[in-house]
């Protein structure tokens, strides 16, 4: 409590010279009648009401029909470490569990998880058992699903194109991003592990890990700024991706051949192209197999040739192709060669034959042939799937070590393999097969 006291004020004495004389009183301000409400009335009050009840239905019109409302959704604790893989490739492998998974086009490993998606759903799931540990759906069906950044990319179909784009976060489920793009219907997602495009006859995007786009290439709806691209009217190939870059083939009008063209990822304005090279090649139906470094292998079908190009468009190499022209007759779906690499190789499949391409500089190395799709590394052994199993290759020379029976229940198509821990998986067609 404070010391100083408040002493109280004086109360003049009546007649006191303090009093002001003679000062004429202030006269009354007239009275102004009130203005009436104008939501007096009981009309207004109707329109008033009725205002609110509509304003809460749209309320609840958007809330139900909202992407959120249409959306099921769960999450879970991340898992538990897997097993290491083996020292070597099994001498028999059994079937461990099967989901259909339509959307992916090859098998999905993300850290210790296994996701497959079909229709709306992408789940993760423990890959010894099959079990889902979370779940994310929608209403929508999906376009495709890969995995980059170790993150999960979701690419829903929407209106008249793939432009709902989910990144989950494969331990948990929890959405780590979202966007809204103009992917083509049958896109697939291409990673040089920094970027990823989506591939498109018309239209090329990128994007960066937080889903940002990056680079757009080729016919762009919605056209605010003209004359960014370098060429309009044009449709397109392959594309692979490698080092920051995009490779594409190009298909255009009044070129009297296909156009190889690799342009940056990441250029300075996201509408406005990079080109590093766009040169005519010496034929038709080429296709860009895989891109390493600055170095871009092509297949010239006509000429039966693989041909090596620099980072500038001039060519580095040619080699004599031996793959039966059936398995060049027209584009892989969405654009997307079937490839794989190791540190050593990388591979691809032609439709009916393996290719051992070097990492260093994309020659030819060895073929292997009567193979049902690319290899990958598996228990420390390149493993690489054929008619009724598996083949155990050298990945030096090609040569067989030893094959590995595997019952596919009568499915003969293209298999695309992928490991998770001990778990061997194959996608076969719209099927993810685990095997251990």
């Amino acid at each position: 409590m404070s010391d100083v006291e408040k002493t109280p004020e004086e109360t003049p004495e009546y007649g006191s010279e303090d009093v002001l004389e003679d000062v004429e009183s202030t006269p009354p301000a007239p009275r102004v009648k009130a203005r009436r409400s104008p939501w007096n009335r009981g009309r207004d009050r109707v329109i008033a009401a009725l205002v609110a009840v509509a304003a809460l239905a749209a309320a609840l019109i958007i809330g139900v029909t909202s992407d959120s409302a249409a959306t099921d959704r769960t999450e879970a604790a991340a898992p538990p470490p897997l097993p290491a893989a083996p020292n070597a490739v099994p001498g028999s492998l059994a079937e461990l569990w099967s989901a259909r998974s339509g959307a992916t086009p090859i098998p999905v490993v993300a850290g210790d998880a296994v996701a497959t998606a079909d229709g709306g759903e992408v789940a993760a799931r423990d890959p010894l058992t099959g079990q889902i540990r979370w779940h994310y759906t929608r209403d929508l069906p999906l376009c495709t699903l890969n995995e980059t950044w170790g993150r999960l990319n979701a690419v829903y179909h929407k209106t008249e194109n793939c432009s709902e784009v989910t990144q989950l976060d494969p331990g948990t489920g929890r959405i780590t991003a979202q966007r809204n793009g103009n992917a083509e219907l049958g896109t697939q997602l291409v990673s040089d592990g920094s970027h990823v495009t989506a591939t498109g006859k018309k239209l090329l995007t990128t994007w960066r890990d937080d889903l940002v786009q990056s680079a757009e290439y080729g016919q762009v709806p919605a056209l605010v700024n003209a004359g960014k691209q370098p060429r309009t009217g044009c449709t397109y190939g392959t594309v692979a991706a490698a080092s920051g870059k995009v490779g594409v083939i190009e298909r255009c009008p009044g070129d009297p051949a296909d156009r190889l063209t690799v342009y940056k990822a990441a250029p300075e304005k996201d509408d406005e192209p990079s080109v590093a090279f766009s040169s005519v090649l010496a034929g038709k139906r080429a296709r860009v197999i895989a891109m390493s470094g600055d170095l871009t292998a092509v297949v010239l079908p006509e000429q039966k040739l693989l041909v090596i190009y620099n980072g500038d468009g001039s060519q580095r190499a040619a080699y004599p192709l031996d793959v039966p022209a059936g398995d060049l007759a027209a584009d892989p779906p969405a654009g997307v060669e079937a490839t794989t690499q190791t540190t050593q190789n990388l591979y691809w499949f032609s439709g009916s034959k393996m290719v051992a391409l070097s990492r260093d500089d994309l020659s030819p190395r060895w073929t292997l042939s009567s193979a049902s799709g690319p290899g990958i590394v598996f228990a420390q052994q390149l493993v690489v799937p054929i008619k009724g199993g598996l083949a155990v290759l050298n990945e030096n020379d090609g040569s067989t070590i030893r094959t590995v029976g595997v019952d596919r229940r009568g499915y003969t198509g293209v298999v695309r393999l992928g490991a998770a821990g001990p778990v061997l998986l194959e996608e076969r067609g719209g099927t993810l097969t685990a095997l251990k």
